[in-house]
């Protein structure tokens, strides 16, 4: 939107040329989406304490989070805010890419909120059934695969790209809306399930999309792309600029976030933003670089995959409570040190995940 008002005061200023780089904007639509946070953060707080919008807990977790019962949840939509309104505010409203990941990602969000609402309103344990909410996340996800393989403009958009090998892609064909389907409705479920402890899911979220924001800057720009070796996606660089607000928007909730967490982001906005970052490393070509640097995801997401597997075929469980991170605290490691320390492999896989850039 500011774009197009930039552009026009330029004909009477050329200073305000300068907002017509897509760098400053991305800078920008983070600090922006910052600011929203962390000044409708506290009303936000102090509505959903009025209206008694507090979390539960299992009586079967460990006894530390006994003391969260009724934390104020579904502050997953103060981030959405903030992303949607630093998004429409900086990005190119012109560019098809930057409303399929806002509309992409605010209808997870969409899902998210039904789920909480019944668990958190109306008091309905379950919430919205697994059934429905796979139905509904499919269908989203869906429809964002068929569109990006009905508008994709070369071969290249469409292939699988190998990190770390020179030239090195596999052809799907119409498999790549499969493909496209599982990562982005796995990166969403992989998210909510990491959300369980103060500030584990958003500070993993944050690294991730700064770091993807830097390859929709290379795979939107022809010279970069060439040089780097990776494909060139037209237009794809404005992605940067929401990728920014996921930065910007998470480290604002994160300043409420924080051990001992002041608000919890609920399904809104654990489900919304793992679909965010996953339709985000479709569109720029890096599904598997996204394997690697959301390793924690990956790995909270196997834990309750083979804790579920290993219980229903042999009766044991291999964790002793999943996802992992309940795991560790149950071996005695205190909630923080959980927290940093899973943030610290975040850092690691997203360096090596960058890192794929220039090894080939």
């Amino acid at each position: 939107m500011l774009l197009y008002l930039f552009k026009y005061l330029s004909q009477f200023y050329s200073g305000f040329g300068v907002f017509q780089y897509l760098t400053l904007r991305a800078v920008l639509g983070a600090l922006t989406a910052l600011a929203i946070s962390l000044l409708v953060g506290p009303a936000m707080i102090r509505k959903l304490t009025m209206y008694k919008v507090g979390q539960s807990v299992r009586d079967d977790g460990p006894q530390t989070h006994l003391t969260k019962a009724g934390t104020p949840t579904m502050g997953g939509a103060l981030i959405l805010v903030a992303i949607a309104l630093s998004t429409l505010l900086w990005g190119d409203l012109a560019n098809r890419y930057v409303w399929l990941v806002l509309l992409v990602t605010l209808l997870f969000g969409v899902i998210g909120w039904v789920d909480d609402y019944k668990k958190l309103i109306l008091r309905n344990s379950k919430g919205l059934s697994a059934r429905a909410k796979y139905f509904w996340q499919s269908v989203v996800g869906l429809a964002a695969a068929v569109f990006i393989y009905k508008y994709a403009a070369t071969p290249a958009e469409t292939d699988l790209l190998i990190p770390f090998l020179k030239h090195a892609s596999i052809e799907l064909g119409a498999l790549f809306i499969l493909l496209t389907y599982f990562v982005i409705v796995g990166t969403s479920n992989a998210v909510n399930l990491t959300d369980g402890l103060d500030g584990l899911a958003i500070m993993p979220t944050v690294l991730v999309a700064g770091a993807l924001a830097v390859f929709a800057y290379v795979a939107g720009h022809v010279k970069f792309a060439a040089y780097l070796s990776v494909p060139y996606v037209a237009g794809v660089g404005e992605v940067a600029v929401f990728c920014g607000a996921i930065v910007g928007a998470g480290l604002g909730f994160l300043w409420f976030n924080t051990y001992p967490a002041q608000v919890f982001m609920g399904d809104i906005g654990a489900l919304a933003l793992g679909a965010a970052l996953g339709v985000v490393a479709v569109v720029v070509r890096q599904e598997l670089v996204l394997l690697i640097m959301g390793g924690v995801f990956v790995m909270e997401a196997l834990s309750v995959m083979l804790q579920v597997g290993s219980y229903k075929l042999t009766g044991q469980r291999i964790f002793r409570m999943a996802p992992l991170h309940h795991h560790y605290e149950l071996k005695g490691w205190p909630e923080p040190r959980v927290i940093v320390r899973f943030w610290i492999i975040t850092v690691i896989l997203v360096l090596i995940g960058l890192s794929s850039l220039k090894i080939r």
